[in-house]
């Protein structure tokens, strides 16, 4: 909780230090930042980050499967006196 509290408040410190010492206005930082966002957005990049989290999601999808039924095989042997 201590760690977590300090990691946000350091946070909160950073943008503030990085808001004061910026060499531009807020508005012109903004625009910037969201222009450097659709860049982002339409990069292969992104293409990569999202097939490589869909392959994840996929395995995760077949681990849970797979871990599942032998987990519902080794309850059904230990309830029937059948233990592993």
């Amino acid at each position: 909780m201590k760690f977590t509290i300090g990691l946000l408040v350091g946070f909160g410190l950073g943008i503030a230090a990085g808001l004061l010492i910026a060499p531009q206005s807020g508005e012109a930082t903004r625009a910037q930042l969201n222009e450097q966002g659709v860049q982002l957005r339409s990069s292969a990049f992104n293409d990569e980050i999202r097939a490589r989290a869909q392959e994840a999601l996929v395995q995760g999808r077949e681990l849970y499967s797979r871990t599942k039924t032998e987990l519902n095989d080794r309850y059904s042997r230990a309830k029937s006196g059948n233990e592993l």
